[in-house]
């Protein structure tokens, strides 16, 4: 048996390229050369320890990886709706939820009517239109993810580019032409608009789960991993690089849109039903102008919405094949020719046209549906992070080695995370409003227990004959 840090790989006679080999050794050569090319034996011997075949081709070299990050994150063009709009929230800690439900698409088809509506202010879109707009949108992005796979870091490559210089026309625009509210109004005037709670700071606390929703997918590229070239390296440090490029910009913005908006209710009230929509037309002064605004912020969400399902469908792979879920077999097959989870896209995709007909008989149970991420990604976290923390304190067993570590920071981090993970897993149970009703009631409450419930019983009756985990599988080791 091999221990942690310390595997050994068969040399191999073949020509040694820098690119794919370590003084540790060279790459398996079982693997065919399209699998091969572009992976370090670091990617071959982490793997390994973990018990796992490499199946997925590079598709993604050092320098996009971060990108990935990038273009599911953009908490800068999300702090656009976060900042008046909290977020519907919730959650269970479930994989098939959390990660299947369309959030992405919901994003992408709001914003479209939102645009819609700016055009014409009679439009009221009926819940079938925007079944059908999640139909449409989920087949053609998982047709580009499956067919496109190649291209997807290119066009991310893309994406991030224009991410980052859609900020100048955008801030210019409104710095330029919109009318300006006071400094004393931006940083010390609070209100919650109605919704009745008794003081600001427990609006302050319930509207925070917007600034969560935003920055949600710093964890995404961690599911691209397996495609990643020296990912054991790159993933943690495209992860912390995403966050410290886009917060300038975020916060730059924010104050823009701020002080851009000196009619808070006005906004509010717009028929579009997105203040920020409300901004640009009363920056630029017509709806052309506005729309052209409202199509870089569109364009950069379809983006988004390609890449969650892409850390989705790789999500959905890693689970099934630990058998953790239906069909795990024909779930987690890999498609020889492509060497992308194609069944994994396909069932990604289906679901989230499945769940979009709710929205048909019910906005309320469909919101409700929606609401299972926020929440759902803070239970995951919570227990993940605790169960490091465990073990730093107990070091029974130590933490594996890492070529890519935090040092001394890692422990006050993690306690941070956990503290802060903590906080907001408890307030992202609460409602909006302060008298509540069966509309603006928090049903992630309920949904939560309910699918723990499920999930329990599911585990107890059927799983834990069949699913050991990933960690069954590293270095021999077996649960007792």
């Amino acid at each position: 048996m091999l221990s942690s840090g310390q595997l050994e790989l068969k040399e191999v006679g073949s020509a040694r390229s820098p690119h794919v080999e370590e003084r540790n050794g060279s790459l398996d050569p079982e693997l065919s050369d399209d699998v091969k090319a572009g992976f370090t034996v670091n990617d071959q011997r982490d793997m390994q320890r973990m018990g796992k075949k490499q199946e997925l081709r590079l598709q993604y070299p050092w320098s996009d990886s971060w990108r990935t990050t990038c273009s599911v994150l953009v908490p800068s063009m999300g702090i656009l709706r976060a900042a008046l709009h909290r977020a519907v929230h919730g959650g269970d800690v479930i994989y098939w939820v959390s990660e299947f439900a369309p959030r992405a698409y919901q994003k992408f088809l709001s914003y479209a009517s939102g645009l819609i509506s700016l055009n014409d202010d009679s439009y009221s879109p009926a819940r079938w239109q925007g079944t059908l707009l999640v139909f449409a949108a989920a087949i053609g992005m998982s047709l580009f993810n499956i067919f496109g796979a190649k291209h997807l870091p290119l066009a991310e490559g893309i994406f991030v580019t224009c991410h980052f210089f859609a900020f100048i026309p955008v801030i210019v625009t409104l710095l330029v032409l919109a009318p300006k509210a006071k400094a004393e109004d931006v940083f010390t005037g609070f209100t919650d608009y109605g919704s009745g709670w008794p003081s600001v700071s427990w609006t302050v606390m319930v509207g925070q789960v917007s600034c969560m929703f935003v920055v949600l997918g710093s964890d995404s590229v961690a599911h691209m991993s397996e495609e990643i070239e020296n990912a054991s390296v790159i993933v943690p440090k495209s992860m912390i690089w995403a966050f410290l490029l886009n917060i300038p910009f975020a916060f730059g913005l924010l104050l823009t849109y701020l002080f851009c908006m000196p009619d808070v209710q006005s906004a509010l009230d717009s028929p579009t039903g997105f203040p920020f929509i409300h901004v640009f037309r009363q920056a630029v002064g017509n709806t052309a102008g506005a729309t052209i605004l409202v199509v870089i912020v569109l364009v950069l969400i379809v983006m988004i919405t390609i890449s969650s399902l892409a850390s989705a469908s790789r999500q959905t792979f890693a689970f099934a094949r630990d058998n953790g879920l239906p069909f795990s077999n024909w779930l987690g097959e890999v498609n020889p020719r492509l060497h992308i989870p194609v069944n994994s896209i396909i069932v990604t995709c289906l679901f989230s046209m499945a769940m979009s007909l709710i929205n048909i008989g019910s906005t309320v149970a469909f919101n409700a549906m929606l609401s299972l991420s926020t929440t759902a990604l803070m239970a995951t976290y919570l227990i993940s992070i605790g169960c490091i923390i465990a073990r730093r304190i107990s070091c029974n067993p130590p933490l594996p080695p890492s070529r890519w570590t935090l040092g001394r920071f890692g422990m006050p981090v993690n306690i941070l995370a956990m503290v802060y993970a903590s906080w907001s897993f408890f307030w992202s149970f609460w409602p909006n409003a302060y008298h509540v009703n069966a509309e603006n009631f928090n049903w992630a409450s309920v949904l939560f227990v309910g699918l723990m419930g499920i999930s329990t019983i599911v585990y107890w009756t059927y799983a834990r004959k069949y699913y050991d985990g990933p960690v069954v599988k590293v270095e021999g080791r077996k649960f007792q």
